[in-house]
């Protein structure tokens, strides 16, 4: 058994910000400002989907997938989550848009963009494009799921939030409303 399996879940953020970075002290004021509950496991880091298994079994929540595309000018960004087992389909996900083939996004712009680093992509990163400059996708599917896991800037955290504290609360504060995706199995 995992010893995440076995990681205790806590209410809120971390009683000290000791050894943590600023960007995910700033999450979890943020959360805390617009009164948005979580749970949140601490654990080494998780750079992909399949090392974050165990997490979401833990926090009782479903893989949520989250990918950074461009066009293939680099001139246009996008967030895209999706359930973690579908596949993704550049075809699919560039069709519905309207956009010519879509591709993942450079880490330099990730990090300038969302001051993200790669394995930490996550929904929370929204609140450092204050340009709006990404464009925020979702699968619909995710609206049947009562929560949402991501990391709070930082993949040695995960967070499990309600999903309609994300769409309520979270994505109005900080200025990004989905554009909505049917995307296959």
């Amino acid at each position: 058994m995992s010893d995440i399996l076995k990681a205790p879940v806590y209410e809120g953020r971390p009683k000290l910000g000791e050894g943590r970075l600023e960007k995910e002290i700033r999450t979890y004021d943020l959360l805390d400002r617009l009164a948005i509950s979580y749970l949140r496991l601490d654990h080494e880091a998780m750079p992909t989907i399949e090392a974050c298994r165990d997490v979401d079994k833990r926090l009782q929540i479903h893989i949520c997938k989250n990918l950074f595309l461009c066009n293939s000018g680099k001139t246009d960004f996008y967030l895209l989550l999706m359930p973690g087992e579908k596949k993704f389909h550049t075809r699919e996900v560039s069709s519905q848009l309207g956009v010519s083939r879509l591709s993942f996004a450079p880490e330099e712009k990730l990090e300038e963009l969302l001051d993200l680093t790669p394995g930490s992509v996550t929904l929370l990163g929204l609140m450092n494009d204050s340009a709006q400059r990404v464009k925020l996708l979702m699968d619909r599917e995710l609206l049947q799921e009562p929560y949402m896991g991501c990391h709070p800037c930082i993949n040695t955290s995960s967070i499990r939030l309600s999903t309609r504290d994300v769409l309520e609360k979270f994505l109005p504060a900080v200025n990004h409303m989905p554009v909505f995706l049917d995307l296959s199995a």
